[in-house]
């Protein structure tokens, strides 16, 4: 089993982060984005991570709020 990539591990840990009071400000949100495009790849770990997170604020899970 392959081990998640270094920009994987820490997309995880700036999603937690931002979700830990199931909301999400412009700024995490935009954070996040920045983050998972920063090297120019998205692996197959953030593509899931990025599928999790948008379907949470998507289903009403985790709430976007305005800054």
């Amino acid at each position: 089993m392959e081990k998640p990539s270094k920009s994987a591990t820490s997309l995880k840990e700036l999603i937690g982060a931002a979700i830990s009071d199931l909301e999400v400000t412009p700024d995490e949100y935009q954070q996040i984005m920045n983050h998972a495009q920063a090297d120019g790849h998205l692996d197959k770990e953030e593509t899931a991570l990025l599928a999790q997170f948008h379907e949470m604020i998507s289903n009403g899970t985790v709430k976007r709020v305005r800054g």
